[in-house]
């Protein structure tokens, strides 16, 4: 067995022992001593195990005293809360504010705290420009064009595995090959409803949501999110049940920008609701092997035996950016999805598609997720104790258990588009509350990105975002 092997094993077994309660909080851990002679391990792989586990908010080191089980922290001025629900569906016009608040995330001056992307020095992208290069000239001429508008067999092969993991079993043509997971979750979208309809979203909900909506002419009706639990299924079933429905878009693990984590039993419940009312459920799950924890979250399709849930995701946010591979498990609605595939873009590029197989092939991806969960649980943790440290008293942030978001709530007279722009004249990007709405909401909420470890601008930027909120907050006293 490996050292990281050891130390992750390590890890797991006692952030197991702790959300049992078999470790309780104030709970002092074995020392590195003890751990070494229980184990037959090195102090280093003991020390990388508390590292790794203080990364994720679960323990804390006490000087000269060794580490002990953290007690549940809540935030600085409490809790987060979840947004009142909106009082009527809305029509949905955001991608001019989304445009000219976002362009700078593309200036590589600028610190990407408001950037959708984790850091790409955190994907193997040498590796997979070789794999690419391989399976290219391994490829036969007919086959190019052959699997155009079905995808490539073995990435089609690839990702039917990784769904038996989860005892999903898909039908042999339900997986469809997108550019992206955008194109998948739209071309889910048009294929459950049509102009004028009403979507059901979180509330906040992922802006590019919103734009997807406006671009087919339907209106949203926002549903209030629990920055912790996800979507709240009462609130959903007094929707259901007073307004018609088309579908929902709503995203259960590491939800954007909240980092909300639906647990088992409310996806089951949110899935079996939908299935009552025949609402078909589009579930975004590109963030699910970003977890922080033990295991990989189970989606909701997990709990679909009807094909109601159209899954779609992509290795855009675990392994390859910029490849533009995603897919959508589109349920009963494939043959709808893949025929509205082949009207638009007609297939995804054979070339990046080969790529992801022949990486998949050879057996790196799962030690490729554990090093890159490991520094975005750690980046997060660091991320989230700068804002504590040096925002302003009455600030609430989330704490979420996977992904690479933070979401911020600011104490009153902090304008967050205003804070966007003052700081944007420093060089730093963030993504502020607005965005995240269709009525434009959450104007003292901010998604901050955590999700780049290793660029030493970012510790003094979020430092500076806090004194300039400082600063707005004052001015706006009377």
């Amino acid at each position: 067995m490996s050292a990281a092997t050891l130390f992750e094993s390590l890890a797991e077994e006692l952030e197991e022992r702790i959300h049992s309660g078999v470790l309780a909080a104030g709970d002092r851990l074995p020392s590195v001593r003890q751990a070494c002679l229980a184990r037959g391990i090195s102090p280093s792989t003991v020390f990388q195990a508390y590292y790794l586990l203080e990364a994720r908010g679960l323990v804390e080191a006490r000087p000269r005293s060794g580490y002990y089980v953290r007690k549940p922290r809540r935030a600085r001025g409490g809790p987060l809360a979840a947004a009142v629900q909106a009082p009527a569906a809305t029509e949905v016009v955001i991608s001019e504010l989304i445009f000219d608040v976002l362009g700078s995330t593309r200036d590589a001056e600028v610190v990407p705290l408001g950037s959708a992307f984790a850091a790409a020095g955190l994907f193997p992208l040498a590796q997979l420009a070789r794999c690419g290069a391989r399976a290219m000239r391994q490829l036969p001429p007919a086959q190019l064009s052959a699997e155009l508008t079905s995808g490539n067999t073995r990435l089609l092969q690839a990702l039917r595995r990784r769904y038996g993991q989860h005892d999903i079993a898909l039908a042999p043509q339900e997986l469809v090959i997108c550019n992206g997971a955008m194109e998948a979750l739209g071309l889910c979208l048009q294929a459950v409803t049509r102009p004028g309809d009403v979507v059901a979203l979180e509330s906040p909900t992922f802006y590019a949501a919103l734009q997807a909506l406006e671009r087919l002419h339907l209106r949203a009706v926002e549903v209030p999110t629990d920055p912790r639990l996800g979507v709240d299924p009462d609130a959903l079933a007094e929707l259901l049940a007073r307004q018609k429905i088309a579908a929902c878009w709503f995203m259960p693990n590491f939800q954007n920008p909240l980092g909300a984590l639906m647990p088992p039993a409310r996806k089951k419940a949110l899935v079996a609701l939908l299935a009552h009312h025949g609402v078909p459920l589009i579930e975004d799950d590109v963030y699910a092997e970003l977890y922080h924890g033990i295991r990989r979250p189970r989606p909701a399709k997990a709990f679909d035996p009807a094909g109601g849930v159209l899954h779609c995701s992509s290795f855009s946010k675990c392994l390859a950016p910029g490849y533009r591979v995603g897919w959508a498990a589109a349920g009963r609605f494939a043959p709808q999805v893949q025929r509205l595939k082949m009207m638009s873009s007609l297939a995804t590029a054979v070339p990046s598609q080969l790529a992801l197989a022949e990486y998949l092939e050879q057996g790196g991806y799962e030690r490729h997720l554990r090093g890159l969960r490991q520094a975005l649980a750690a980046s997060m943790a660091r991320a989230r104790a700068l804002v504590l440290r040096h925002f302003p008293a009455g600030t609430r942030v989330s704490q979420p258990e996977g992904g690479y978001f933070l979401w911020l709530q600011l104490p009153a007279g902090v304008d967050t588009l205003a804070l966007h722009r003052e700081a944007l004249e420093q060089g730093i990007s963030t993504a502020p509350g607005q965005l995240f709405s269709a009525d434009r909401r959450f104007r003292q909420a901010l998604r901050l990105n955590a999700g780049h470890p290793d660029d030493a601008r970012v510790e003094p930027a979020i430092a500076e975002l806090g004194r300039m909120a400082a600063q707005i907050q004052r001015r706006a006293r009377p």
